[in-house]
């Protein structure tokens, strides 16, 4: 079962890749606006990146994401990966994603998720236990300062794969991919 799903799942993900084509310019930042996540605190994560290490957290609690539902989310979560993959994102598809991910939670989950108050160092942390590494003013690197056997381990343990993406987008594809890993998790 979980086998045809994660196929079905690639499939769906790489028909919408094909269909965002590349003609569109990537944003300088997420322009979605939460009707449920706030924005305005100091050093406040974007959006899209507070759902998604929010929704890692949550799967960390005593009730996580229930499987029914992570089959939703991990289909949302695969075809927002697969925008950012294809390089031609429209804010407006993204946007869109990101209000169909957050309309597939519960009011519950998304209050947990916006108590958290995640900000930049919430994502900093997450990406050091992860081996994701912040150095050359920013630029992520997969585990830098690691043997590639333990920086491979690593990302293996945590569902984090290593991209060719430009500076920020490594941080970004890491952190998709671990939301996506997070809820195959929960999949029977």
């Amino acid at each position: 079962m979980k086998k045809t799903f994660l196929i079905v799942g690639v499939v769906l993900s790489i028909f919408i890749a094909s269909c965002s084509g590349t003609a569109a310019t990537a944003p300088t930042g997420d322009t979605y606006v939460s009707p449920n996540l706030p924005t305005d605190y100091e050093g406040a994560l974007a959006i899209r990146n507070q759902l998604a290490l929010g929704t890692i957290e949550l799967n960390q609690t005593d009730s996580p994401i229930p499987a029914e539902q992570a089959q939703q989310l991990v289909l949302l979560w695969q075809a927002l990966r697969s925008t950012q993959q294809a390089g031609g994102r429209a804010q407006a598809e993204v946007n869109a994603m990101l209000r169909q991910i957050e309309s597939a939670m519960t009011a519950e989950q998304l209050h947990f998720i916006a108590s958290l108050q995640l900000t930049q160092t919430d994502m900093q942390t997450w990406a050091t236990a992860n081996g994701i590494s912040m150095e050359n003013g920013g630029t992520p690197g997969q585990g830098m300062g690691m043997s590639p056997d333990a920086r491979a381990t690593k990302q293996a343990e945590a569902g984090v794969t290593s991209t060719s993406n430009g500076s920020g987008s490594k941080l970004n594809a890491a952190l998709l991919d671990a939301v996506i890993f997070s809820l195959v998790a929960q999949l029977p």
